[in-house]
């Protein structure tokens, strides 16, 4: 399957994300701490928009609430909840990652945005914008020029818990961590389960046995630790979202 959001001047395209996306991104918060009914994790819509006059990217979470309160009469209340979590922390093995190279003008891309990802049996494919982007193919993680935030982001898809950066660390790194063969086809799948797609029950069971020790001992190579705990999450809870949205 292929997602993404592109902004184009005033031209805002987003495509193939969930409500429980919208939500997320409307709120600034991560997908699973938005819960609801099971259908706003599987169905998926395109957004096409124009930005109004003087607007930038960075309002776009605003305009998203009033176009879910708008269009699905989207209704909530928020929640602290005690959760199991992976906390990625320093790890006692001396660290290991590559600081990333700068930007050849020294500056981000300013202007057109584009983040998209790709996806499939075959392998995953991000490009996060601005230089960043991560592939998973092959057995292997291949993570270029990304904070320990967006590392925590990219790994919480392919595990069974959220993930949360706890190391300390500032700056853009660079790495690359394998898996083994069995770990790499259960974590494609937990990606798979986590995007909201609809898997056959085979599938579903190879989740019962499948781990993710190899991403551990990769990451602890490293310099880094997941740490297994609970830790108190806020969280959106869906009162009320209509399936269909108004007409335009």
């Amino acid at each position: 399957m292929d997602v993404g959001l592109r902004l184009d001047g005033s031209q805002a395209h987003i495509v193939s994300l969930t409500l429980r996306d919208y939500v997320a991104m409307a709120y600034r918060v991560k997908a699973y701490q938005v819960t609801g009914p099971d259908w706003i994790a599987s169905d998926r819509f395109d957004l096409n928009a124009k930005l109004p006059a003087g607007s930038s990217s960075d309002q776009i979470p605003e305009m998203v609430q009033g176009f879910l309160a708008d269009r699905f009469g989207l209704k909530f209340h928020r929640e602290q909840k005690e959760l199991p979590v992976y906390a990625l922390i320093l790890g006692k093995t001396p660290l290991k990652l590559v600081k990333s190279a700068p930007s050849a003008d020294g500056a981000e891309t300013k202007g057109a945005v584009s983040v998209n990802g790709s996806g499939s049996a075959d392998g995953v494919s991000v490009n996060m914008g601005n230089g960043s982007y991560y592939t998973f193919k092959d057995g292997k993680f291949e993570i270029k020029k990304v904070t320990m935030a967006m590392l925590a982001t990219v790994l919480e898809r392919y595990v069974d818990r959220p993930m949360l950066n706890m190391t300390g660390l500032e700056g853009n790194y660079d790495l690359s961590v394998a898996v083994t063969e069995e770990d790499y086809r259960t974590m494609l799948i937990r990606a798979a389960v986590n995007s909201g797609i609809v898997l056959p029950p085979q599938a579903l069971q190879l989740l019962d046995t499948g781990s993710i020790a190899s991403l551990i001992d990769g990451l602890q190579q490293l310099g880094l630790k997941l740490d297994a705990r609970k830790a108190p999450l806020d969280t959106i809870v869906v009162d009320q979202v209509l399936k269909t949205p108004t007409e335009n």
